[in-house]
C-alpha cells in the first residue's frame, strides 16, 4: 500500500490555513518542477509564481500574497512562512513514513567502557567511541564516525558517516628545519543540536577545548582547526575550512569552500560568501565578500596581472598627482 496522507490531516498536525478539498491524498513531497498528481510541493517566494498553473502538484504550500493564485488552480494550504512549513513538514512526514529505526549500538561499532552513552543514543557500523566521551540524548552517529577521548556531544545532535571529532589539531613548532609535534591536550564541546555533515572533522583543542555551541549546522567535508569557537546558529556549507583559534559568532553563514583563517574573530551576524578568503577580523554583522569574478582564461591572466601591478600604480598616481599641485600653485 502506498503511503499517504489527507491534506487535512497535515494542516491538523502543522496549522496553516486549508483551503479547497481536505480528503486530497498525498503520497510524496516534490519540487514543483517535477510534481505529479499526487505530490506536495511549495512556493517559497512570490518570483516562483509562475510555476502555480504550469505545476502538476495536487496541493500547493503558499504565502498569503498567493493564496488566491492557488487556489483558483486547486487546494493549497496558505502559511506565512512556505519554507519553514515544508521543512517542519518533511520532519512530520519521515516520522510517519519512513521512522528511524530504535536506538542501539551496532555490534560492529567500538565503545570504550569509560564513555557515558544517554540511554537512547545510536551508534552506527564501525564507529568509535573513545575514553572518557560523553553522548548526550538523542544523539545519533552514524557509520564510521569517530568521537575522539574526552569529547563531548550535546543532546539530539546528528553526526553523520565518516564524521572525526577529536582529531589531534595541527600543531607543530619549527625547529632546525624540522617540525616538532605539539601534543593537543584539550578537547572538543559541542552542544545540542548540532549537525554535522559527512566526512567533516573538528580538531580537539591544543590546550583549551574547541567549541561549538548549541544549534550550529555544519556541511560535508568542512574542516574545524584546533581551539576554534563557532558559536549558535551558526551554519558552514561544504568544503568550508576554519583555522585553529578562529571566533566566529552567533547567527553566522560561511559559504561553500569559504576560509577563515587562523586567530580572526567574527561578529555575530556575519555572512561570508562562497569561495572567499577572510582575511581580517569582521566586527560589524553583515554580507563579505572576496571572491575574484569569474572569466574566460584570457581575460582572467590580463586581470590578474594588471591587479599585480596595482601598488606600482598606486604609487606612480601619487606622484603625478603632487606634480599637478605644484603645477597648479600660483
Amino acid at each position: 500500500m502506498t503511503p499517504g496522507a489527507r491534506l487535512d490531516a497535515i494542516v491538523a498536525a502543522l496549522g496553516g490555513e486549508l483551503v479547497g478539498p481536505g480528503e486530497t491524498l498525498i503520497t510524496r513531497l516534490a519540487p514543483l518542477e517535477t510534481a505529479t498528481d499526487s505530490a506536495l510541493a511549495f512556493v517559497a517566494h512570490v518570483r516562483y509564481a509562475a510555476h502555480i498553473e504550469s505545476t502538476q502538484a495536487a496541493a500547493l504550500i503558499v504565502s498569503p500574497a498567493l493564496r488566491e493564485r492557488a487556489a483558483a488552480r486547486g487546494a493549497c494550504i496558505v502559511s506565512d512562512n512556505p519554507y519553514l512549513y515544508f521543512a517542519r513538514l518533511t520532519q512530520w512526514w519521515r516520522a510517519h513514513h519512513d521512522p528511524l529505526p530504535p536506538a542501539a549500538v551496532h555490534p560492529s561499532a567500538w565503545v570504550d567502557p569509560s564513555a557515558e552513552l544517554a540511554p537512547d543514543v545510536s551508534v552506527g557500523p564501525f564507529a568509535v567511541v573513545e575514553a572518557g566521551a560523553r553522548i548526550g540524548a538523542g544523539t545519533r552517529i552514524g557509520a564510521h564516525v569517530t568521537v575522539g577521548r574526552g569529547c563531548r556531544i550535546g543532546a539530539r545532535c546528528i553526526l553523520h558517516p565518516g564524521v572525526v571529532i577529536g582529531a589531534d589539531g595541527f600543531g607543530f613548532a619549527p625547529h632546525e628545519g624540522q617540525w616538532v609535534k605539539i601534543e593537543q591536550l584539550g578537547a572538543v564541546r559541542i552542544g545540542d543540536d548540532v549537525e554535522i555533515g559527512a566526512n567533516s572533522c573538528v580538531d580537539r583543542g591544543a590546550l583549551d577545548d574547541t567549541v561549538i555551541e548549541d544549534g550550529v549546522k555544519i556541511d560535508n567535508l568542512v574542516q574545524i582547526g584546533h581551539n576554534v569557537h563557532i558559536g549558535a546558529h551558526t551554519a558552514l556549507a561544504g568544503c568550508a575550512g576554519v583555522a585553529g583559534s578562529a571566533r566566529i559568532g552567533r547567527g553566522c553563514t560561511v559559504g561553500g569552500g569559504a576560509i577563515v583563517l587562523g586567530h580572526l574573530s567574527l561578529a555575530d551576524g556575519v555572512h561570508i560568501s562562497a569561495a572567499s578568503v577572510v582575511m581580517r577580523s569582521l566586527h560589524q554583522p553583515g554580507q563579505y565578500s572576496g571572491v575574484f569574478p569569474l572569466d574566460d582564461n584570457v581575460s582572467w591572466e590580463k586581470n590578474a596581472a594588471t591587479l599585480r601591478q596595482l601598488h606600482r600604480l598606486r604609487d606612480r598616481i601619487k606622484t603625478l598627482e603632487k606634480t599637478v599641485e605644484k603645477t597648479e600653485r600660483p
